[in-house]
């Protein structure tokens, strides 16, 4: 029997049962799959912007968007281990609109970003069948590609419900499985070049394109794939110890995202394709095969697809917390805090999700990536807000983390990312066209009218679930 703790105050900060945590490494393989997963999703960002470009791209964005992204995240997460991490954050600084509609903005980017990952892992099965044995029945049966998705969503909905644990253990094995096809391809590449070393980092920009374009451009390819930082703030309370946990593993997981981008690609460079035919996707089965031969391209293929299965495991995880919490604020039906009698994870919560996976997985890649832009950048605004509403309201909130230089330090660390995220939207506005602000605008809008119909018939007055807070000891 399912149970449900809709009416305590703490049904989403604990779980019915005693049930193993994520330590060190499974969080840091939680972050990374969250947040790349491997180089693939890149490919299209050489193409946009040359290569030249792209390698500026690529290590620049830690420095403006990555690093302050984690810094606010490891701030805000040893502050507050609180169930439902950024939505709690947000609720406790600027109140309980701000709180759903943070929920509400980071659970559609969850949604859709979730379903992209589904249509990957078939995109790189197709590929992976057609290198291996020749078949291209994925590329020409819609109803075949999606079978391949929802096969997906059943096998990590069930692994999702066992719990954190599990997610962290099965994305060490994704990691290895993705990493090792990679580390190969990079050394036989480096081998190549160095009996043959050709220039391979030119043009800056592609032809016809200044700087500025080339970095526009790419700029909305390169944030889809840095996205997700904040993604192990939802299950805080699934993680072992993280006040310790946390700030360790992000000091990992950074230059492991970096260098799982940036090292392939340099590989890829320097195969000899064309840059301009890299717009695919699924170009790095033909980067390695042009490298190492068809046995390396099937092998990098296969781990293509367990990169898109591990991105989708830790999207799963993550997203699915979102709906119980809100639950548990009474802005949905108390059945949606249901936990698992066993593992004591939000069953019905990761159900819905699921269904909802399913239904968007008949959409393009490349349609379900660009609409992430936005509904991120609208999360990701609200949790800086939260950043810097506390330091002015709760000067003498514990922090266990605390980023230096007082509020100005807060206030130049959240411009960055803030200022790269409104560029990506205009530069996704100038390349896309206004499309994807209709729906992605619709989306958001859809908020203030969903916080208003839910309040109505769900809570009814009712209390929000309180975010507690510790202070600092007063100096006397």
């Amino acid at each position: 029997m399912i149970q449900t703790n809709a009416d305590s105050a703490s049904s989403a900060a604990s779980s019915p049962v005693h049930v193993k945590k994520l330590g060190l490494w499974g969080v840091v393989m939680v972050v990374y799959f969250a947040v790349a997963g491997g180089a693939f999703g890149i490919e299209p960002l050489i193409a946009a912007s040359a290569p030249g470009m792209s390698i500026i791209l690529i290590l620049l964005t830690p420095f403006i968007y990555s690093i302050p992204t984690v810094l606010m995240v490891t701030e805000l997460s040893t502050a507050m281990p609180v169930a439902g991490g950024y939505y709690a954050w947000v609720k406790r600084a600027l109140g309980p609109f701000a709180g759903f509609m943070q929920g509400w903005s980071s659970w559609l980017y969850g949604v859709v970003i979730a379903a992209s990952f589904g249509v990957l892992f078939a995109d790189y099965t197709s590929s992976f069948l057609k290198l291996a044995f020749g078949i291209t029945v994925l590329d020409t049966n819609p109803l075949l590609h999606w079978l391949v998705v929802a096969a997906l969503i059943v096998a990590f909905v069930l692994l999702n419900i066992r719990g954190a644990h599990a997610v962290g253990d099965s994305s060490k094995l994704f990691a290895a499985m993705v990493f090792a096809p990679f580390i190969v391809m990079i050394v036989m590449a480096a081998l190549k070049w160095g009996a043959d070393p050709k220039p391979f980092l030119g043009p800056i920009t592609p032809p016809g394109a200044g700087l500025l374009g080339a970095f526009g451009v790419g700029l909305f390819v390169v944030l889809y794939n840095f996205l997700g930082w904040d993604s192990v703030s939802t299950v805080l309370e699934e993680i072992k110890d993280p006040l310790k946990v946390i700030p360790r593993a992000m000091r990992l997981a950074v230059p492991l995202v970096v260098l799982a981008y940036l090292l392939p690609v340099l590989a890829g460079l320097s195969s000899g394709v064309q840059w301009t035919t890299w717009g695919d996707t699924a170009k790095f089965p033909e980067l390695a095969t042009a490298i190492g031969g068809k046995w390396l391209g099937v092998w990098v293929a296969l781990g293509g697809m367990f990169c898109a299965a591990g991105l989708f495991n830790a999207m799963i995880m993550s997203n699915s917390r979102i709906p119980a919490t809100l639950a548990a604020d009474k802005y949905l039906p108390a059945f949606m805090t249901a936990r698992h009698p066993r593992y004591g994870t939000p069953v019905v919560s990761i159900i819905l999700c699921a269904v909802i996976y399913s239904a968007l997985a008949t959409s393009a890649f490349v349609a379900l990536a660009v609409t992430t832009v936005m509904l991120y950048g609208v999360s990701l605004l609200l949790q800086f807000a939260a950043l810097i509403a506390l330091r002015i309201k709760e000067p003498r909130m514990r922090r266990p983390f605390k980023i230096a230089g007082g509020l100005s330090g807060v206030l130049i660390i959240s411009a960055l990312p803030i200022t790269i995220t409104l560029i990506a939207i205009y530069s996704t506005y100038v390349s896309e066209g206004p499309g994807f602000l209709k729906l992605a605008g619709g989306l958001l809008l859809g908020g203030p009218v969903m916080f208003l119909v839910t309040r109505a018939i769900f809570k009814r007055g009712a209390p929000d679930v309180h975010v507690p807070i510790e202070y600092e000891e007063a100096v006397l």
